[in-house]
């Protein structure tokens, strides 16, 4: 068993990156191309023209004091405004960096391990963990080690770089979640049962349109079975989610599609083929702890105020960050105190905020000083307020967020607030205890920006998505969350939380509590007109939507995808003698990159190999020869299935890997904007070397096996060189010969050896 293990940094990526952006400013790509590989390198576009947001993940928000520094250099260096901003999925995002300078600023963050790198689009995103991962008293086990080795294992992994929209991703130490499992595509949560450690497995969950709750598809996995669990879920999404309607391509409309009980029979399906395919591959070892009674600090986000950790004498600081905002000078003063300190962790929050985790508690009032001198602060009552950029740089945000979001207040109560400027909710308002997203209505002929309200969300352990409540106008907003917060002050039973509370009334309630500040009568209509900060009247500018999308060129691009991930199932299933699993991988394949063929030649798609290759030599007459040899595969499969040979499949499995690069080559020979290298299977470097061998001995290979083999010995060889081969004698020797030519190789000799034919042949040029 191997640990994954391998950096988050590529520094060839990025120069490719860079030729890529540089070939789109010559205008020798277009705009759909280059989106495609700025957004898989983490860098969205603005609502400003000209400058760019780079997000940097932060996996489970943990980061150290050289990562801040760098982080403050490309604030610094790269962008015109002065501030980094912390997400609500512990991310990092610098905005306003021209587009030119985006390769050195995602070079910089490479020096200290920090990557860009699937930020954006249809991948994999930062992974979310609990905030007090391996300081909680209360959890079973730190969930560090396995988070970030999750998150190498699916870098730049093949099964998820062209998914059918983002998948995200959580992972909490115990059964309390305050990763919040519960809203995610794949939550993982540490547990025990009958004393045995392991993992529950909660998917298809989701906030934005149409929020859900995740359901519970596994509620007890061993170690050993984690790292499959999870792929089966991605290649469930990969496989079944809808590519076609962006809007409904999140895995939860797959729970909607096939029923609680259908989504987990199809990943049983798929767990069986990731069980064998990841037999080679393991996690590291958790270290498994007896859990102190409780369910550890009452908040999703970080403490809100300091925090003793399970280690004795050690504190966890939590430090306010005002809707996630911090500047170049406050992330350098903080990483000059945690060297002046010896602090070595400091962690985003799913409330934007940061915390600084070992500090001892001699050095308490140190740190609080140091803090407040950049101008920083502790928690404190009421400002648990979360808002997104919304319309200040967001190509979505239809409200200001970060104008409303400071004047709001939690109050005595310290209630949790979420601001989003849009219904995709980044800001997650549906998990708040109050919490509103933008959008417009129009009322007596005008537009308005309204929030639409949601009141006592949670999503942790045994927590639920927040009951939906009125559309209020933004003007009224501010009314209509103090009404809320004076009614459950006067509404609510002895010590009753706002969760319990406002989970026990329905949406007709609330709507009859605030239906004077939500009804808009015609003589109001001057009142409610701006949004807060705009003295102009509303608008809902039209950008060309988001970037999550993706290219054009999305088709061609999943299909290799998803061929390179059979393509590693194929070969799990040899080793594990698993002959008929093996053979689907392999048909899979063929299918996949024969699918992304016909669709470049305009032609519908088709599942049968030798089918698919028919036509391909009709549609593609420049690479007939690929349709041909894909027709070859499909007669050699059916051989195979009907009788297994385990040497002519691995001969069959290396030329179909050869053939995969020759049909990318073809696709980007067509379509010059496509770049299928992350997809396509690695040469092994032997074959890549001249050949010396005098005569290449094939007679041991039967048709088309032999002709297959033959054609990739000529590859090792330079156009002009003269290879000689032995063939079976007779038809076989005939076959093949006939075969070469139509190439355009030249038969130079024929000569008969006993029941073996000797061809001299010249290799085309």
């Amino acid at each position: 068993m191997t640990v994954i293990t391998q950096p988050l940094t590529n520094d060839e990526e990025i120069d490719r990156y860079e030729e890529t952006l540089q070939a789109y400013l010559d205008e020798r790509i277009d705009a759909d191309r280059f989106q495609s590989m700025r957004l898989q390198q983490g860098i969205y576009g603005q609502r400003q023209e000209g400058v760019n947001m780079v997000r940097i993940k932060v996996p489970g928000g943990h980061f150290n004091a050289e990562q801040a520094e760098h982080v403050a250099d490309v604030v610094e260096q790269f962008s015109q405004h002065g501030t980094a901003h912390v997400t609500t999925r512990q991310s990092i995002q610098v905005h306003y960096i021209p587009l030119e300078k985006t390769p050195d600023a995602i070079r910089l963050l490479a020096k200290s391990n920090m990557t860009s790198r699937e930020a954006c689009n249809n991948t994999v995103r930062n992974i979310s963990g609990c905030p007090l991962a391996g300081v909680c008293p209360h959890e079973h086990t730190d969930i560090t080690p396995i988070l970030d080795n999750v998150t190498q294992h699916f870098l730049r992994y093949p099964l998820t770089q062209h998914l059918p929209r983002k998948f995200k991703m959580s992972f909490s130490g115990c059964e309390s979640d305050c990763a919040q499992g519960m809203i995610h595509d794949l939550g993982v949560v540490a547990t025990k049962k009958d004393g045995v450690p392991g993992f529950k497995i909660l998917a298809g969950g989701g906030l934005g349109h149409k929020p859900r709750q995740a359901i519970t598809v596994e509620e007890f996995v061993e170690e050993p079975q984690l790292l499959a669990s999870m792929e089966a879920i991605i290649s469930l999404h990969n496989r079944y989610s809808n590519r076609k309607m962006r809007a409904k391509s999140r895995i939860k409309f797959l729970v909607d599609k096939f029923g609680a009980d259908g989504f987990i029979e199809k990943y049983q399906e798929e767990l069986a083929r990731t069980i064998t395919a990841l037999a080679d591959k393991t996690l590291p070892a958790a270290e498994w702890h007896e859990p102190k009674a409780g369910n550890g600090h009452n908040n999703p986000g970080s403490p809100r105020a300091v925090l003793a950790q399970k280690q004795a004498g050690l504190n966890i600081f939590p430090i306010a960050i005002p809707i996630g905002d911090v500047s170049v000078a406050q992330l350098r003063g903080l990483a000059a105190l945690m060297r002046a300190e010896g602090i070595d962790d400091i962690r985003t929050t799913q409330d934007q905020n940061l915390m600084l985790v070992g500090v001892p508690d001699a050095k308490i009032d140190t740190v609080r000083s140091a803090i407040t001198a950049l101008g920083l602060k502790e928690p404190v009552t009421g400002d648990d307020v979360v808002a997104c950029p919304g319309t200040s740089t967001c190509r979505l945000g239809i409200t200001s967020s970060t104008i409303l979001g400071p004047k709001l207040s939690g109050g005595d109560n310290d209630l949790r607030i979420r601001v989003s400027g849009c219904h995709n909710g980044c800001a997650q308002p549906e998990t708040g205890d109050i919490g509103i997203y933008g959008e417009g209505k129009r009322k007596h002929g005008k537009l308005i920006p309204h929030y639409q309200m949601y009141l006592g969300g949670d999503g942790r352990h045994d927590g639920a998505i927040a009951i939906k409540g009125p559309t209020v106008p933004s003007a009224r907003i501010e009314s209509a969350i103090e009404k809320v917060k004076v009614t459950y002050t006067t509404d609510s039973a002895n010590e009753q939380s706002f969760f319990d509370w406002a989970q026990s009334k329905d949406t007709a309630y609330f709507k009859e509590l605030l239906v004077d500040i939500a009804t808009v009568n015609e003589e109001d209509v001057p009142d409610v007109l701006n949004d807060h900060g705009d003295a102009t009247d509303f608008k809902v500018l039209q950008l060309g939507g988001g970037e999550c999308s993706g290219a054009a060129q999305e088709t061609v691009a999943a299909n290799f995808s998803e061929a390179a991930t059979e393509r590693t199932y194929r070969n799990a299933f040899l080793l594990q003698r698993k002959y008929d699993e093996a053979l689907e991988c392999a048909l899979e394949v063929g299918r996949r990159v024969g699918q992304s063929l016909l669709f470049l030649a305009g032609e519908k798609p088709l599942d049968d190999l030798q089918e698919i290759g028919k036509l391909l030599q009709t549609a593609l007459p420049a690479q007939a020869n690929l349709g041909q040899q894909m027709a070859e595969f499909g007669e050699l499969i059916a051989e195979l299935q009907a009788d297994f040979n385990d040497a002519s499949f691995t001969e069959l499995a290396q030329a179909m890997d050869h053939w995969t690069i020759e049909a990318a080559n073809a696709c980007q020979t067509i379509d010059q904007q496509l770049d299928l290298s992350a997809s396509i299977p690695a040469v092994p470097a032997a074959t890549a070397e001249k050949a010396t061998a005098e005569v290449i001995d094939l007679s041991t290979f039967g048709c088309p096996l032999h002709y297959i083999k033959a054609r990739n010995e000529l590859r090792k060889y330079p156009a002009g060189e003269v290879i000689e081969f032995l063939f079976t004698a007779g038809e076989p020797s005939e076959q093949v010969s006939s075969s070469l030519a139509s190439e355009g190789h030249e038969i130079l000799d024929t000569e008969q050896q006993g029941d073996k034919t000797r061809i001299k042949v010249k290799k085309a040029g």
